[in-house]
């Protein structure tokens, strides 16, 4: 025994040293779990502002079930449409490298799961933690098809800021005293606006401030001192919100599963699309809070849901003073920005940084210049009931002048896969076709697009640069723009024309938000950076659903690189087919 103890003490330094980091490596890899978990698409009745819908919700439930992970963890979600429309599923801000065919939305990278038939989602969480969420990418399923994703840290790491006794998942949303899908064929027929949402929720529930709605009203007991973390999501399908909690301050910490440096607030601004995690501490006198979301409302002269979803931050043990037979005072409203408070707006975006250096690419290979924002088809007849967009038109929406249509025949991604010809082309412009004073007096004979499924070719790591300018075409608009596949570095952002020669020498190149959606300030510009390392075809839209309706969408293709483990794994079996 001890001769043995010897040659093993005469072992290289080095050799100790792979077997040290083989057995962490065995046992992270250990620790990693798979979830399996069945989504059952379905209508159930849901009321809601008095009346009661036969609502498309998961499992029975409105909004859906929550699902926890880890990092390193591997989903497996059989999706089973019971409901009677298609559907597809949709895992916002999950990178699912090499693996497009889980990414979700409808005709870009599968067809969708008909009525009657089922799909399995499988993929793993890699180097992502924080809050992300879940979505029906098929029309306006969205509205009511949604839920939280939280990715915990793997077991044996914290969080980089102070643990909170408690965590809450907040989804904000939009509710229609109709069926969405009525009022998106509505709005298709007749070519103009979609009509606005009658109410907005606070996980599910629209407030006290609504009919029929107090009874129902979301409440959180909370214990004075304690810190919660809010994880809160906006799940609206067409509107940016203002949130706040009266009279206490929110620690932003985390936005889109990427850390930020810590500050504080009394109010965030949050798109369709983002998450954004925030510490609350209950340091206030013990009683009653209404937390609150309205509209950030920046299109002009348009239609919005001007009302004000709340739910209660309760203190338990809050002192009771009020006299026999009368009831509690009510609780305290915040009082949130005006829906047109763009410099509020602009104030919270700008504070957003990573709490360290960030890669971000600085040799450029290529340099996008993407003009986004809404668009007028002109009708032969006016007078038209298919024409009741402004004096007479169609509404419509593009990027850099051409309007995205979905293919029908087959997906985006399957038809790159199998080779088929005639359902995409890759000529997506780089830039504008015409440059014009995006932001100023537009010529009329800009307003009007060119429908088409073009796709923009990236090789395998090349390093991007994407700048997003609003237009003001029919209304300059903040845009959330979302990648699918992908995080980038917000590197700038600014009002009126992208300047190059001098936006660009302004550029946070040291510590940029990463974010998978990001909206275009009215009337002015958002510049990101990301390296193309996921090959696949991947959808870059305006998460505004009306938007994504009338086509300010595009889509990536990224070619494979070389070996394995740089290009697209093979489809599933039980992939749909169109």
């Amino acid at each position: 025994m001890e001769t043995q103890n010897s040659s093993f003490r005469r072992l290289p330094f080095c050799i100790f040293l792979g077997i040290f980091m083989l057995l962490g490596f065995l046992t992270t890899a250990s620790q990693a779990e798979t979830h399996y978990h069945e989504f059952v698409i379905q209508a159930k009745p849901v009321k809601r502002l008095c009346r009661t819908h036969d609502t498309i919700t998961v499992n029975g439930q409105f909004p859906g079930p929550t699902l926890e992970v880890r990092d390193g963890d591997t989903l497996v979600i059989k999706a089973i449409n019971n409901a009677r429309y298609n559907i597809t599923l949709h895992w916002h801000g999950v990178r699912q490298l090499r693996n497009p065919w889980a990414d979700g939305p409808e005709y870009v990278t599968q067809c969708p799961i008909l009525p009657g038939r089922s799909y399995t989602y499988r993929f793993t969480i890699q180097n992502q933690e924080g809050t992300l969420w879940w979505h029906a990418h098929s029309k306006w399923l969205r509205a009511t098809v949604y839920g939280a994703l939280i990715i915990y840290p793997k077991l044996g790491s914290t969080y980089p800021f102070p643990m909170p006794k408690r965590e809450i998942p907040i989804l904000l949303g939009e509710w229609w005293d109709r069926n969405p899908m009525d009022v998106l064929k509505q709005a298709t027929f007749t070519g103009a606006a979609p009509n606005v949402s009658d109410a907005y929720t606070i996980n599910g529930q629209p407030g006290d401030l609504y009919r029929c709605s107090s009874k129902e009203t979301v409440r959180f007991p909370v214990d004075s001192g304690e810190t919660i973390l809010l994880r809160i999501i906006n799940s609206a399908l067409n509107q940016e919100l203002f949130f706040a909690v009266a009279d206490h301050r929110l620690t932003v910490v985390s936005v889109d599963a990427a850390y930020t440096k810590p500050f504080t607030t009394s109010v965030i601004m949050i798109a369709p699309g983002q998450t954004t995690n925030v510490l609350i501490t209950a340091d206030q006198t013990p009683g009653r809070y209404y937390m609150a979301a309205h509209a950030y409302n920046t299109a002009q002269n348009a239609a919005f849901d001007n009302t004000t979803t709340t739910a209660i931050l309760e203190y338990k043990y809050a002192p009771c003073n009020a006299k026999k037979g009368k009831s509690s005072p009510p609780p305290i409203l915040p009082q949130l920005p005006a829906y047109n408070d763009t410099n509020t707006a602009t104030a919270f975006t700008a504070q957003l940084r990573s709490p360290s250096q960030v890669k971000v690419p600085t040799q450029i290979d290529e340099n996008l210049f993407f003009t986004v924002g809404l668009g007028l088809i002109n009708c032969t007849n006016p007078n038209s009931p298919r024409c009741q967009g402004p004096n007479g038109t169609r509404f419509t929406a593009s990027i850099n002048n051409v309007s995205f249509a979905l293919p029908r025949r087959n997906s985006l991604m399957q038809a790159y896969y199998q080779g088929q010809p005639g359902i995409f082309t890759t000529d997506f412009p780089p830039v504008p076709p015409l440059q014009f004073d995006y932001t100023g007096n537009v010529s009329r004979g800009l307003w009007q697009p060119v429908p088409g499924t073009k796709l923009y070719k990236l090789k395998y790591g090349s390093k991007v640069q994407l700048v997003f300018q609003d237009t003001s075409i029919v209304t300059t608009e903040d845009h959330p723009m979302h990648l699918h596949g992908y995080h980038f570095a917000v590197v700038g952002m600014g009002f009126g024309n992208f300047n190059a020669a001098t936006d660009t020498a302004k550029f946070n190149l040291i510590d940029p938000p990463l974010r998978n959606t990001i909206g275009t300030p009215p009337g002015g510009w958002v510049a990101i950076r990301f390296v193309a390392d996921n090959p696949g075809i991947w959808l870059l839209h305006c998460h505004l659903d009306s938007h994504l309706n009338w086509g300010l969408a595009m889509s990536f293709l990224v070619e494979n690189g070389v070996g394995q483990l740089q290009s697209i794994q093979p489809p599933p079996l039980d992939l749909p087919q169109c």
